[in-house]
């Protein structure tokens, strides 16, 4: 708990402490402990008691705000957002001589702060801890707080579903779905949380797929389908899915399993496109994968989507001749956040040719399992025509399976749409499939796949073997 890290650090006479978060107000209740007076300074006001709204000494200016602390004991001083005057010469003089007879005294300036922002003069100086947002027994209780007012029962689930939002943000989502709904809906609680993706401009939302919509794949349903249940009350201690690549041939349905998966787990989809981060300024691509990343820990549960991810990391080794070396850093950064970071998102990664991936990028601990997509068998095909014709009128017979086989699930999709212009058997004729003009690369990729992936479609039968009998007529 932050009350006693921050204690601890008091108890053993750290002079300036700088702790990153945007809730000043949330930071005033919770960092006061026992044994020291605890002041707030603000530009505006001045400075008063936490706690207080009274103000007692209406000094504005941040030089003099700092100097008012030298003159008490067992004192701490709250400075909020004091980063923002942190280039007034002045100011890092004031801190530089405060922090020698603070040390003394008892004394300790607590700077609020969104971000690490300081000159190289104090930076030393300071030691840096994080508040973190607020719990899932934070965000109950503020719920309650709320529904008790109205008289309607509280919503564990879209508590849980609030976490990552500040306690203000919270407290209006809920305020709000109770005044449009009627009741706390994780639905609107998950709307209010997008405004985190579209503020950071590095992402963007997309309409999961429903799962009537994904032929075939019972396989990779299945293994998703189980493992939901670690994210079920009560099942805490099950291990959380990381994420699966999905690779396969182009047009068997990797991207829109992907977004069914979002459907089957009832979380939001979220697309990065890690090459979009990449820019021309020198460490400005990194800054943005990191910023990029820290957005999805925030925001909790969620799938995110990465499309055709061996074209994003392609050429690692080679990255230091090409761009100075920023791929591998983005890379770098990347692997270390899907293997340590404690975040509630799932990754769901599809690539057409994972050998042009690095191996350090697939091996356990990173993913949870490579699915290999194959072209559909008969019975999966038969369930994509029925899809198509449903998503588009068309009249697709199901008997066409048979003279299907080889075909994608995109090229099925292209037979409906095109049909419903040529007709059936016309369409068909112009159609040449993928298998067709890449038949040597897709061999290869399913000679890769027979012990390197698990298989994501259902295995067709094969026919049974049937001892041949052979009629002779009787000559006789």
């Amino acid at each position: 708990m932050i009350k006693n890290e921050l204690k601890n650090y008091l108890k053993a006479g750290y002079p300036a402490i700088c702790v990153l978060t945007q809730e000043t107000h949330r930071a005033e209740q919770l960092l006061p402990c026992e044994n020291w007076q605890f002041f707030v300074w603000d530009c505006i006001q001045g400075i008063r008691k936490a706690g207080t709204t009274q103000v007692l000494d209406e000094i504005r200016d941040p030089v003099e705000a700092i100097n008012w602390l030298s003159m008490y004991t067992d004192t701490v001083l709250i400075a909020n957002n004091l980063h923002l005057f942190l280039d007034i010469p002045e100011v890092i003089q004031a801190i530089q001589n405060g922090v020698v007879r603070w040390k003394g005294i008892g004394c300790a300036l607590i700077m609020i702060s969104p971000v690490i922002q300081m000159t190289p003069e104090i930076d030393k100086l300071f030691t840096v801890i994080n508040l973190p947002l607020p719990d899932d027994n934070e965000l109950i209780d503020l719920q309650k707080e709320l529904c008790t007012s109205v008289n309607v029962n509280i919503n564990k689930r879209a508590a849980r579903a609030a976490k990552g939002l500040t306690s203000d943000q919270a407290e209006t989502a809920f305020a709000y779905s109770l005044i449009t709904t009627g009741f706390c809906s994780t639905r609107v609680i998950s709307d209010a949380k997008s405004q985190m993706i579209k503020k950071s401009g590095l992402m963007e939302f997309w309409e999961p797929a429903d799962i009537k919509d994904v032929g075939g794949l019972d396989n990779l349903k299945a293994f998703i389908s189980n493992r939901a249940r670690a994210y079920e009350p009560g099942n805490e201690h099950l291990p959380r899915l990381k994420g699966i690549i999905l690779v396969g041939i182009p047009g068997t349905g990797k991207s829109l399993a992907s977004k069914a998966t979002a459907s089957i787990l009832g979380w939001p989809l979220i697309r990065l496109d890690i090459g979009s981060l990449k820019s021309s300024l020198v460490g400005d691509s990194e800054r943005r994968i990191r910023e990029a990343t820290q957005v999805i820990n925030a925001f909790g549960e969620v799938v995110v989507w990465l499309e055709e991810i061996e074209k994003v990391f392609a050429g690692i080794k080679s990255s230091g001749e090409l761009d100075s070396g920023t791929t591998a850093n983005m890379f770098s950064h990347f692997l270390t956040w899907v293997q340590e970071s404690d975040t509630s998102a799932i990754i769901m990664a599809t690539a057409n040719d994972i050998s042009k991936l690095p191996p350090e990028f697939i091996r356990a601990g990173r993913f949870d399992a490579v699915f290999f997509v194959n072209l559909p068998t008969i019975q999966e095909r038969i369930d994509i025509i029925k899809i198509m014709n449903r998503k588009y009128g068309s009249k697709i017979p199901t008997t066409y399976a048979q003279r299907l086989a080889g075909y994608s699930g995109a090229e099925i999709e292209q037979l409906a749409k095109d049909s419903l212009y040529d007709g059936v058997d016309d369409a068909f004729s112009a159609l040449v499939p993928l298998s067709r003009v890449m038949r040597e690369e897709i061999i290869a990729l399913k000679d890769w796949a027979k012990n390197r992936a698990r298989p994501a479609n259902t295995q067709e039968d094969k026919p049974k073997d049937q001892r041949k009998i052979r009629q002779i007529p009787n000559v006789s």
